[in-house]
């Protein structure tokens, strides 16, 4: 759904309600798109430094020039 930004002033609770069902309202300015409103739960989760510590481990060859066959692959 697109939504002028000044009827989106004065809609905003009702957008909010929509935008929490699962609807994405563009809400445009000068008839073109300005922001987005959506659910909260489709926002990306924030990524904590160190949080998979101990789930893997880097190989000691992680920076090791590839084989040429597949270094090749890259350059088609």
């Amino acid at each position: 759904m697109e939504v002028d930004v000044r009827v989106a002033k004065t809609q905003l609770f009702r957008l909010l309600d929509q935008a929490a069902l699962g609807e994405e309202i563009v809400i445009t300015k000068g008839g073109k798109p300005f922001a987005r409103l959506v659910p909260a739960e489709t926002l990306p989760h924030r990524r904590w430094l160190g949080s998979a510590k101990g789930e893997f481990t880097v190989p000691d060859d992680f920076n090791d020039p590839l084989p040429k066959e597949i270094e090749d692959l890259f350059w088609k």
